[in-house]
């Protein structure tokens, strides 16, 4: 059984991620910690909350940072994911949960001490949670079994930049200081996710499946963010669908042989024209002149290659198992 912080920012493809791991029955989710980035924090929490209730399960929603560690808070993507999120629902089943009242960075640090060496991180969103948590409490490092970071890229070119991905570029000065803890980080980055697709009919044929408002939610929001992506990458989807970003971190979490890993330092550029690109030393035998690549630094195992086909079985499989209860 795995136990998870799930620190997110939904977001399309942080609900569809956070589906598979509710409906996995090797995964226990501890708490959902949120972020800005998709949405704002609070819409994030608000999302998080509905998501799960919807769904018919209790887990401790935290709200977190609402802004990025250095740099001036900027726009959230509703041309992707919706002014809320979801696909601009039209409505909303009532839903009476409310936030823990701790910060997610603090919540990460209680649940990771009360649970030594057996919680994951799971981390699909800009990553000051998860530098806040060190800077509260860096003993946290040597306590995590390990951190899974959805984010980044080493050979794919960048979708908010020719060089950055959209998590890491939000929060690149987060996202460094968490490159450089001492604890075992995969990145589960664009060199992997862009080659996982989830098409439309999958989820219709979910939806029609299970009959529960959390497949028709998940369908409404999937329907709108398709519709983004197939037509910036029309010659990548001959039918609509989406990239699994968010989906892949569970799926190294509980099937790392589907992926091929490069180990190395990874470092965040926080700045000028490459901001938010995540470096790879790839030359291990190398020393190099400048600061920042000693070789006592921690190694991040960076995700480059992935089997697909055996990624959609898995998802397909779970998502269509009898997981869902009633709202509540």
């Amino acid at each position: 059984m795995h136990k998870v912080i799930f620190d997110t920012d939904p977001g399309v493809d942080d609900a569809i991620a956070l589906y598979f791991a509710l409906a996995h029955p090797d995964i226990e989710l501890l708490g959902i910690t949120t972020t800005f980035g998709n949405v704002r924090v609070h819409q994030a929490a608000a999302n998080a909350l509905y998501l799960t209730a919807i769904a018919g399960r209790t887990v401790p929603v935290t709200q977190g940072i609402a802004s990025p560690w250095v740099q001036p808070a900027g726009e959230p993507p509703a041309f992707i994911h919706g002014d809320d999120g979801l696909g601009n629902l039209p409505q909303r089943l009532p839903c009476s949960a409310a936030v823990d009242p701790r910060s997610s960075a603090q919540f990460i640090v209680d649940t990771v001490r009360a649970h030594p060496h057996q919680v994951s991180l799971v981390a699909v969103g800009p990553l000051g949670n998860l530098a806040l948590a060190l800077k509260l409490a860096p003993d946290i490092a040597a306590l995590v079994k390990q951190v899974i970071v959805m984010g980044g890229t080493v050979n794919e070119p960048g979708n908010v930049s020719p060089v950055a991905e959209a998590n890491i570029w939000n929060d690149p000065h987060a996202a460094d200081i968490v490159f450089s803890a001492h604890w075992p980080t995969v990145m589960v980055g664009l060199d992997v996710t862009h080659q996982v697709v989830t098409e439309l009919p999958l989820f219709e044929r979910l939806a029609g499946h299970h009959k529960h408002p959390a497949t028709d939610t998940l369908l409404h929001a999937v329907q709108f963010y398709s519709h983004f992506y197939s037509g910036l990458h029309k010659l990548r989807f001959s039918v609509p669908g989406c990239f699994a970003h968010d989906l892949l971190a569970f799926m190294v979490l509980v099937q790392p042989d589907f992926f091929q890993t490069e180990s190395g330092v990874v470092r965040v550029t926080t700045e000028g024209p490459a901001k938010g690109q995540t470096i790879l030393k790839r030359l291990d035998f190398m020393s190099y002149p400048q600061p920042g690549w000693e070789k006592s630094r921690p190694r991040t195992a960076a995700c480059m290659q992935v089997d697909a086909a055996a990624c959609l079985a898995l998802f397909e499989q779970t998502l269509f198992a009898p997981w869902l209860q009633a709202p509540k």
